[in-house]
């Protein structure tokens, strides 16, 4: 039977202030809807749309441009909302297949259920979590291979580790990249000025790190190996970020390192600021023990600017040739890394013209057009 309602769980894709997994609901429901207009789409989210669904809507255009075919389905609820409330829709109003874009498909779900993964670095970094996100990373991963029709992995790392770490059936699985941000972009200096000026750094004078503040992100090395450059050149370490768990920990190693002003934390940075934030860096460090995917090197190559990254998990496999690799795990390799980069300009423009050829390789259009190709055929 040909495929008429398709429901998602769109709850990850209203949050305000997205990151990386949010970021990935948004814009994959985005383009199926447009790709796909003689299917209905059945987004349910646990609450009512207040503004933070106008990612559907046209660059530029209103709530009203919000495409006919998708139907939001708001269904408040305290707790356990996918596993009670969700399961109950299932149970009752199923669609005719279910995805899962970034989350755990529900106990109850049609036989025709896909769900992506995006990240087990809990599995080679369990230091990095808490006992009970361990315990609850675990287990809905086990019951999304379980159960689902496909597994779509955000790359060939992921998939491995699904395989190898879960048992999963490698036809079960499809590697899908995710596409790259569109309106991260490199910016010229006089519209970055006033983001820089509102966090007190100096156009080309500092490093970045943007993303979540967790031990995962490998921050205390970053920062450790920042401290053995010399501070005569006058370079800042920027840390960018909303706050995850442990960050007293991070900010402490700075404090103790006696950096001061050598160091900023920015906090949250809203969507609108990162591309002149990241345009205005001389490099940008990603470093992280593991990732998934790791949208921040894309972004950062989207915008012409170095990156350093780690040469572990998927991050050689996206950033491939345009960006300076080394060990996570050793503070001297990853100072060296920074020290190359920051002193040598021919090097910084080979890797800064290899990431724009780069991030071509990625696209929402081809992100969206691959699953929604398995979904419709079940």
């Amino acid at each position: 039977m040909p495929v008429t309602v398709v429901g998602i769980d769109a709850s990850r894709a209203v949050v305000p202030n997205p990151t990386g997994v949010e970021e990935y609901s948004r814009r994959v429901i985005e383009r199926m809807v447009r790709l796909a207009p003689d299917v209905r789409f059945r987004l349910y989210t646990r609450t009512k749309p207040s503004g933070n669904e106008d990612f559907l809507a046209h660059p530029g255009g209103a709530e009203s441009d919000i495409p006919d075919n998708v139907e939001w389905k708001a269904m408040p609820f305290p707790r356990l909302w996918t596993h009670l409330r969700l399961s109950w829709e299932m149970a009752f109003r199923s669609p005719d297949v279910l995805f899962v874009p970034s989350h755990v498909i529900p106990l109850l779900h049609p036989r025709a259920s896909f769900v992506t993964v995006h990240d087990l670095g809990y599995l080679w970094f369990p230091h990095a979590h808490t006992f009970s996100q361990r315990l609850y990373l675990d287990l809905s991963t086990r019951w999304n291979v379980a159960v689902s029709r496909t597994v779509f992995a955000v790359s060939n790392a992921t998939a491995k580790d699904l395989v190898e770490r879960y048992g999963a059936d490698e036809s079960k699985v499809s590697v899908v990249y995710p596409g790259v941000n569109e309106r991260i972009k490199r910016v010229g200096r006089d519209e970055r000025k006033p983001v820089l000026e509102k966090y007190g750094l100096e156009d080309g004078r500092y490093v970045l790190y943007l993303g979540t503040i967790q031990p995962r992100k490998n921050l205390k090395r970053l920062i450790q190996a920042f401290a053995r450059l010399s501070a005569r050149d006058g370079l800042k370490l920027v840390i960018a970020g909303k706050k995850g768990w442990k960050t007293a920990e991070i900010t402490r190693v700075a404090a103790q390192l006696g950096l001061g002003d050598r160091i900023a934390f920015t906090g949250y940075v809203p969507e609108e600021e990162k591309a002149a934030l990241i345009s205005g860096a001389l490099v940008f460090a990603f470093v992280s023990l593991y990732e998934g995917f790791g949208f921040p090197v894309l972004e950062a190559q989207a915008c012409g600017t170095p990156v350093l990254a780690s040469n572990t998990s998927s991050l050689p496999e996206v950033a491939g040739d345009g960006a300076l690799l080394v060990d996570p795990t050793s503070i001297d390799a990853i100072a060296y890394g920074l020290q190359r980069l920051i002193e040598d300009e021919g090097l910084r423009a080979d890797f800064v013209a290899k990431g724009r050829e780069n991030v071509k390789r990625f696209s929402w259009d081809e992100t969206a057009k691959k699953i929604l190709e398995a979904i419709l055929e079940r």
